[in-house]
């Protein structure tokens, strides 16, 4: 036993397990379980699966030190520089205590002695586990999963601080940030008051999918259905930054690529404001690159259909992008009607469903009439609108500008994007987000001349199911939103997706991967002001 604490490995993951719980465990859980036994199984809990977890992938990351070193020091560069910016987030919002209570990650003194406790029990658990071979062997089946997963787990921390502070009751109407309906979907997924006042039918059935995930979650929280969805909303947009990595791993080979491709679309401004408050388009976008992988994956047809009618669920207009992934991918007409077919029985059960839970919640979505309510969302077409949307798909969802700031019929000062009636439009301010816009359009460029140098030698066919998509959102939006910018998960994963496919021929290259590093920590910088700006601005309405 005592030859076993001698591993450096051991040791080492034991500390990252400590450090996770000190958070998590004793701060988070310890808020919800403040009793003696209820920290110590809580502190004991995230600490067993954070140390197995930080086992599996200190021996992939050691196997990778021998077999590539560039690759070993590029990924401890990048874990670094996104922890780094995880305690700098953490910074920041501890500046705004009215809107974020740091206190519900950190401790309270009385509890130390368990989590103490509870860490030395840990240490033995693990020494026994590694000398019975038991996380050698029982665990290594998800060894292809922990860069993905470890990622993944970096942008959990950095979404959940900011949902935490984004979602607060004192924010108490709509249209605060980028035109989103927070109080709305705030009170809908989270009390017992379900109904939509603005009677809209574009969100079919999305109670009864929504809703039982916060339930559940806060089961695990003492009833917390706030907290519950805030958790959920930041579990969502990890679980989207682990498809973008596991579609790119599995399309190109490359698993360090695919790391920095999914931190490229973790730090996006799209991701890090929409994964961060409740509302709906995070789900879509998990739902989207659901459809995608399991596509990819060559998954079930039932599975196929059943993610499809689940964005329906959500957002009607989010089925199309399902429909043109299916028919771009699966070439088969009999698969098509098939695949209407299926999902067209199931969507109507399901919205009759919805309605039977949760009577008069909102209208149905086969009702012509019901659709009035999105008329005051719709704008005649026009070029300056066109080349404004083409702008916040190209540029803005990945590179955040100077919001505006405006001051209208709410108690609160808006932080939007786009504004489409008076046509305004945010800009690039400073010297680091001109240039960074200008290296992304770059980037871009690049991607659109190696996809037309390869196209005649490549299956396209996820390329141009990505292309469509772009295209779709864009001739949607060029006469729907007052922001633009709020539907930006609908499009942003097809972006990055798409370019990391153009993209492939560069994943080895060792020039490549360091510009993609340098511009992830660029990008953070960058969008971390966007979020600042968020906070500076709501807190002087909050007293």
């Amino acid at each position: 036993m005592i030859r076993r604490f001698s591993d450096f490995r051991l040791l080492l993951a034991w500390c990252i397990a400590i450090f996770c719980s000190y958070f998590f465990g004793l701060g988070f859980l310890g808020g919800f379980y403040p009793t003696l036994p209820g920290v110590f199984l809580s502190v004991l809990i995230v600490q067993c699966l954070t140390a197995i977890f930080a086992l599996r992938l200190l021996v992939r990351l050691d196997a990778l030190r021998n077999a590539q070193s560039v690759d070993f020091f590029l990924c401890i560069a990048l874990a670094l520089g996104l922890i780094f910016f995880t305690w700098r987030m953490f910074e920041l919002l501890s500046q705004y205590p009215q809107m974020f209570d740091a206190q519900a990650l950190l401790p309270e003194s009385g509890q130390i002695w368990s989590f103490l406790g509870s860490s030395v029990l840990t240490l033995f658990c693990l020494a026994w586990l590694d000398r019975k071979k038991i996380i050698q062997n029982r665990f290594a089946f998800a060894d292809a999963y922990l860069p993905g997963a470890a990622l993944a787990g970096i942008f959990f921390t950095i979404y959940f601080q900011t949902a935490l502070t984004f979602n607060q009751p004192v924010f108490d109407v709509d249209d605060i940030f980028f035109d989103a309906d927070g109080l709305l979907w705030r009170t809908r997924f989270t009390t017992e008051t379900v109904v939509d006042y603005y009677w809209r039918s574009v969100h079919p059935f999305v109670l009864i999918l929504i809703r039982p995930l916060v339930a559940f979650i806060s089961f695990f929280l003492r009833g917390d259905k706030l907290t519950a969805a805030i958790a959920l909303i930041s579990i969502t947009g990890a679980l989207c930054v682990f498809l973008v990595w596991y579609f790119v791993q599995k399309n190109s080979g490359h698993s360090l690529y695919a790391l920095l491709i999914a931190a490229i679309f973790g730090a996006s401004a799209a991701q890090l404001v929409f994964s961060s408050l409740i509302e709906t388009y995070i789900f879509l976008a998990v739902t989207a690159l659901l459809f995608t992988v399991f596509l990819l994956s060559n998954a079930p047809f039932g599975l196929l259909v059943t993610t499809s009618v689940l964005s329906f669920g959500i957002t009607l207009s989010n089925f199309v992008q399902q429909l043109i992934g299916f028919i771009c991918v699966r070439r088969n007409f009999r698969e098509w009607i098939k695949f209407g077919a299926l999902a067209g029985l199931l969507i109507l059960p399901l919205t009759f469903l919805n309605n039977f839970v949760y009577p008069k919640s909102q209208p149905y979505f086969f009702i012509p009439s019901s659709l009035n309510a999105e008329a005051e969302n719709t704008f005649a077409p026009s070029v300056p609108r066109a080349l404004a949307v083409a702008r916040v798909m190209a540029m803005y969802s990945m590179v955040a500008p100077d919001p505006l700031i405006l001051a209208e019929e709410i108690p609160f000062l808006k932080v939007w994007i786009f504004k489409a009636e008076p046509m305004r439009l945010s800009e690039y301010a400073t010297s680091l987000d001109t240039a960074l816009a200008a290296s992304w359009i770059v980037l871009i460029l690049l991607g659109g001349f190696l996809f037309l140098k390869n196209f005649a030698r490549r299956d396209n066919r996820f390329s141009l199911t990505f292309l469509l998509i772009l295209l779709f959102n864009f001739f949607l939006h060029l006469r729907y939103g007052k922001d633009v910018f709020l539907y930006s998960t609908n499009w942003t994963y097809a972006l990055v997706l798409l370019l990391s496919i153009a993209w492939a021929d560069l994943a080895k290259a060792r020039w490549f991967q360091i510009v993609l590093l340098i511009f992830v920590f660029l990008l953070l910088a960058n969008n971390f002001r966007l979020i600042e700006v968020m906070l500076y601005t709501s807190a002087r309405h909050i007293q």
